[in-house]
């Protein structure tokens, strides 16, 4: 497994290597909201009808393409941005 004082390596280099950095680029998870959104059109409009409990399956259809990695505050926002402007 190896951690950080068997491999004389960084907690930032291990992270990085084994793929568990939270994705916190807005134009990545904005990307993958928009592709999430097309994806499941039923759950968009509902929320955009007003069902705001909606966007918890649709924050979890992003969190779920990216493989929990992607940051859920900044998933929530984008999601919310994107849903009011469509």
């Amino acid at each position: 497994m190896g951690n950080v004082f068997e491999t004389g390596r960084t907690p930032k280099e291990i992270v990085e290597e084994k793929g568990l950095a939270q994705i916190t680029d807005t134009s990545e998870i904005e990307a993958i909201v928009l592709q999430v959104v097309e994806e499941n059109p039923g759950p968009a409009q509902d929320y955009r009808d007003g069902t705001k409990k909606a966007i918890g399956f649709l924050v979890g259809q992003v969190m779920r393409a990216t493989r929990g990695k992607a940051n859920p505050q900044l998933v929530n926002q984008i999601l919310t941005r994107v849903l009011s402007t469509d």
